[in-house]
C-alpha cells in the first residue's frame, strides 16, 4: 500500500463522517435556531424546551436513515478491509 492509497481511504473515511453526521448536524441546528427564536419572541427560557424538540429530531431522523448510514458504512468497511488483502 502506497501513500496515495493511504490518502485515499483518509479521504474517504473523512466524508463518510460528513455524510453520516452532517444531515443530523443541519436538522440539530435548524431546531436550535427556530426554538431560540420562539424563545426570544415568548421569553421563555426554559433549557428542555431546546434539548427536547433536537433529541426527538435526532432519533427520527436515526429510525429514518440508519438504514442508509449502516448501509455507507458497511461499504466503506469493506474498502478498507480488501484494501488491507
Amino acid at each position: 500500500m502506497d501513500q496515495n492509497q493511504v490518502i485515499d481511504i483518509l479521504r474517504q473515511g473523512i466524508w463518510v463522517a460528513i455524510e453520516i453526521g452532517g444531515p443530523m448536524l443541519i436538522v440539530s441546528m435548524a431546531v436550535g435556531i427556530l426554538v431560540a427564536i420562539f424563545q426570544a419572541a415568548t421569553q421563555i427560557h426554559e433549557q428542555t424546551l431546546s434539548f427536547v424538540p433536537k433529541l426527538i429530531l435526532i432519533i427520527v431522523f436515526l429510525l429514518v436513515g440508519g438504514n442508509w448510514m449502516l448501509t455507507l458504512l458497511q461499504e466503506y468497511m469493506e474498502l478498507i478491509f480488501t484494501q488491507m488483502l
